[in-house]
């Protein structure tokens, strides 16, 4: 049995002891009041819907020993029970997860990777060119968490802390020496790293998003939220070309570093050429500053070269040779984000998680850049969200791509045919040509068929998701699949006037 003295767990927190004894031992640590059990202690975390200092009753009745609040709770007379108040039980929980699981972290070279986008792709890129050198690298991110060779599906960006120390002890014990994570702005408003610091952080870039119910109240606590992360690293590594890095950096305690495309770069980004073999894409650009040097990497567009820039000044730090850092940008893939899926040597397509007007627009606009036939863009919304998403998507689509095939992705409770209507309405702000076919697999189909010498297809919106969300039910549906399964059409029966008729 896990048995840890309560001391040892509160060791560097302020609190108050209100009520029992501090001499006393745990055999678990819990935030969920359906797991607390016999000899437990139980952190009373204040959730969006739900309160667990309302269950605090319940769990001593169920033999905890001990419980930690930051308000009154209502206990039972003859509970025999600690009671730990501080001032934030998610910080007190997240110091007390990293004690009870033995300071994981400690073994550990721990990078995050914060911004509105390029976390996902980045920290695939870092552990490309990091295990290319022959280090053993975990990941936790937005699709998944891996740990030598098993792969677990993600719920958050980033995950509760209690949940991310485990995935600390788990990579400790499975022999890894360093660890990639995307830390989401909300993982730092709620506390989830705090109780280790990070030996490297790096900002991305900020753009309005997240904000709303539950999330950021305003664009400057989303700002104020995403710089927590430069008070707990010892190396900050910042995109310099973004113009909201020094109000994110302003309060920070680490080192700094930039990249970018600025002349004032610490690591210099310059001379692009945009490259288009056999219907995949991508980008190489020349490395100056801290570092000299030639890359390409095999994804389109000037974001791939910030990510790549991104990787590269956190991996110099590692001492990785240019040609390991030359090798791992070539072979990076990074499922469902602008991800190549090889159909024919004619024309390209390509699968992204772009789901918002704004990451939509990033996307189109980027591909533009390479000399191409038509480009063009399949994609719906998700139900019981925004409908102004929507609208904003349909218009950034028939604004920028030569065509769009509307269709349905994750309606959830609502019609497929309503929300596609929203979408009509967007487009039609810009005259741009479209078809709608509601069934996604139809309309995946319908637009590999269309394929012709040079053009770009893009599946947006589901990424690497590999469902569909029906009124309640989550049905398999892989974008790939869907693609591969097309890709055995002959040319003959392809209808190459259909897109040109903008039905």
């Amino acid at each position: 049995m896990h048995l840890k003295a309560l001391q040892e767990l509160l060791e560097g927190l302020s609190y108050t002891c209100e009520r029992g004894s501090l001499d006393c031992q745990v055999q678990a640590v819990v935030y969920d009041s359906r797991k607390a059990g016999q000899g437990c202690l139980f952190v009373c975390i204040k959730g969006a819907n739900y309160d667990g200092h309302d269950a605090a009753g319940d769990v001593a009745a169920k033999g905890a020993s001990v419980l930690v609040v930051q308000r009154e709770v209502v206990l039972p007379s003859q509970a025999e029970v600690t009671v730990i108040r501080v001032e934030n039980t998610r910080y007190a929980m997240a110091h007390i997860a990293a004690a009870w699981f033995g300071h994981p972290a400690k073994k550990l070279t721990v990078i995050g990777i914060t911004g509105t986008k390029g976390k996902t792709t980045t920290t695939y890129l870092v552990k490309s060119i990091l295990e290319n050198m022959g280090r053993k690298v975990g990941l936790i991110g937005t699709i998944e968490v891996i740990i030598g060779q098993k792969h677990i599906h993600a719920v958050n960006t980033t995950p509760e802390s209690y949940v991310l120390q485990e995935y600390f002890a788990e990579m400790a014990d499975a022999g890894c020496d360093t660890v990639v994570m995307e830390v989401s702005s909300q993982a730092l408003k709620l506390c989830r790293t705090e109780g280790f610091v990070f030996d490297y952080g790096i900002f991305t870039n900020l753009e309005p998003d997240h904000i709303g119910p539950n999330e950021h109240d305003s664009f400057e606590d989303y700002l104020y939220c995403k710089g927590l992360l430069f008070r707990q690293c010892r190396v900050g590594i910042v995109n310099c070309d973004d113009v909201h890095w020094r109000q994110v950096t302003q309060e920070c305690s680490c080192s700094l570093e930039t990249y970018g495309f600025s002349a004032d770069a610490d690591l210099r980004a310059s001379d692009l050429v945009f490259t288009n073999r056999q219907g995949h894409l991508g980008v190489g650009f020349r490395v100056s500053g801290l570092w000299e040097m030639d890359a390409q990497i095999a994804m389109p567009g000037r974001f791939s070269v910030y990510n790549a820039m991104t990787a590269i000044a956190v991996c110099r730090h590692f001492g990785a040779s240019k040609e390991a850092v030359k090798k791992a940008l070539l072979a990076a893939k990074v499922r469902g984000r602008i991800e190549t899926v090889r159909v024919s040597d004619d024309f390209t397509v390509i699968i992204d998680y772009a789901h918002n007007a704004m990451a939509l627009e990033s996307l189109l606009t980027t591909l533009q850049e390479y000399e191409h036939g038509r480009l063009v863009c399949v994609f719906g919304c998700g139900g019981n969200r925004s409908r102004d998403r929507r609208f904003e998507m349909g218009e950034v689509s028939g604004r920028l791509a030569d065509f769009t095939v509307i269709t349905s992705d994750n309606p959830r409770f609502e019609e497929p045919e309503a929300i596609m209507e929203d979408i009509v309405t967007g487009i039609g702000r810009t005259g741009g040509a479209y078809i709608a076919i509601p069934d996604r697999k139809e309309a995946v189909a319908w637009a590999v068929a269309q394929g012709r010498p040079g053009d770009i297809i893009v599946l947006a919106g589901k990424g690497h998701e590999d469902y569909q969300e029906i009124k309640g039910v989550k049905y398999h549906m892989d974008d790939r699949e869907l693609v591969l399964a097309c890709s055995g059409l002959a040319k003959a029966d392809r209808d190459t006037d259909s897109i040109d008729k903008g039905k």
